[in-house]
């Protein structure tokens, strides 16, 4: 069977037993440590499809249920690939794979405004119901900032936005602009505590909604302000841009554009923190079962293209960090909640057991990516003046540490 002798050379870490669909068992064992699981396949189509198109298959496959795990959880089978992954990768059936994504990759990460919506739909216009059951009590649905392995996802989704307001120097009554403001969380933050003007877009209709009632919930809403608004349409001047998880979404087609109208809209002494999720490799292309099921039209840049578009359109990076692990951690908690929930996301109006199962394979995937596939977050902190911030990063530790007692209070 050539599926099993193509994971014999490949499965270097753990081990697998393999039931196929005619009831044979196969057992594979790796030379290193890693997690030991028993798949088992319940479609003879699966044999040729694992084989010949794995990265989209498996996941297919764990969905329809035509491949289940015995005795074991999917996320040990996920840590299975993923801690093998680069041997996958290296396979003539992979490289012949990503030969054609990167050949057609710009067609697929053509994103004009109403494209941007209808992908922005099929994933952030589901129940907000929905994502209560396992985001933060803020709804945060960007990498958290885990200051201490420890931490609750509450107080490191708060850190996160500690971390991020002290890189945008926010004063009291600057115009800032949240590029990507999902429900709220990040304007109502820095509305809060800062004392700006925050003008929020977002191109989900739900939440749009959500953002607008909390705003005025809590007393805000002469400060804070949602609009349904693509980025390109909107006009004006602000001393402060931030995005945060929503630079997934632009498309490498369009970064000239997207830095292109952030340094129209920004004042000439004003600064940008965008804040996404990147990859340490060269340019590829998602995921194809990510791209088809969960994120259409979305990808994840390596720094090099971003650079290169900040670059041209003439702006500074006036500072970088990258966050490695951070987002494993933070999808590590958010699929527990989801687990946890099941039975309640279940309960949905429009959910069922095959969403259930499409949504902790995306969950546990992603996480597997951070951790063994070399997915990151970066920060990237932007300035159209050289010394539109201080020359030194003092500033930030010093204001976090200052913050930090006052935001705890704050977030209880």
């Amino acid at each position: 069977m050539l599926l099993v002798r193509q994971l014999s050379r490949l499965i270097g870490a753990g081990a697998v037993t393999l039931i196929d669909a005619d009831g044979d068992v196969h057992r594979i064992e790796g030379t290193a440590e890693g997690p030991d699981v028993t798949v088992r396949l319940h479609d003879r189509g699966l044999h040729w499809r694992l084989l010949l198109e794995p990265r989209l298959a498996y996941g297919e496959a764990w969905v329809d249920g035509t491949l289940t795990i015995d005795g074991g959880r999917l996320y040990d089978f996920l840590e299975l690939l993923g801690r093998n992954m680069a041997a996958f990768e290296a396979t003539p059936v992979a490289r012949a794979g990503f030969a054609l994504d990167r050949l057609s990759r710009r067609i697929r990460q053509f994103n004009p405004i109403h494209r941007s919506r209808r992908n922005v739909a099929h994933h952030y216009d589901l129940s907000g119901a929905l994502y209560e059951l396992f985001l933060d009590r803020d709804s945060q649905y960007s990498c958290a900032y885990f200051q201490s392995p420890d931490a609750s996802l509450d107080d490191a989704q708060m850190a996160k936005k500690r971390h991020v307001a002290v890189k945008l120097l926010p004063r009291p009554g600057q115009r800032v602009l949240d590029i990507g403001s999902g429900w709220g969380g990040m304007a109502l933050h820095l509305a809060r505590e800062y004392g700006v003007d925050v003008t929020g877009i977002t191109l989900s209709t739900e939440q749009h909604g959500v953002a607008s009632l909390r705003a005025a919930d809590a007393g805000l809403a002469d400060h804070v302000r949602f609009a349904l608004r693509d980025y390109r349409h909107e006009t004006g001047v602000y001393d402060r841009i931030v995005s945060a998880g929503m630079f997934e979404h632009v498309g490498a087609t369009h970064y000239d554009a997207f830095f292109r109208k952030v340094r129209g809209l920004l004042a000439d002494d004003g600064v940008m923190l965008l804040h996404a999720i990147g990859r340490m490799e060269p340019p590829g292309d998602t995921n194809p079962w990510i791209r088809k099921y969960i994120f259409p039209g979305g990808y994840t840049p390596a720094l090099s293209e971003v650079l290169a578009a900040i670059e041209r359109q003439g702006l500074w990076v006036t500072d970088v960090e990258i966050l490695r692990l951070h987002y494993a951690e933070t999808l590590r908690h958010w699929r527990r909640r989801f687990d946890v929930n099941r039975d309640r996301v279940k309960a949905l109006a429009g959910f069922d057991e095959r969403f259930c199962r499409m949504w902790e394979f995306y969950l546990a995937s992603c996480e597997m990516s951070f951790r063994h596939m070399g997915q990151m977050v970066f920060q990237l902190q932007l300035a159209k003046r050289i010394d539109a911030v201080p020359v030194t990063r003092d500033y930030m530790v010093d204001e976090e540490r200052r913050n930090r007692p006052r935001m705890r209070v704050a977030a209880e």
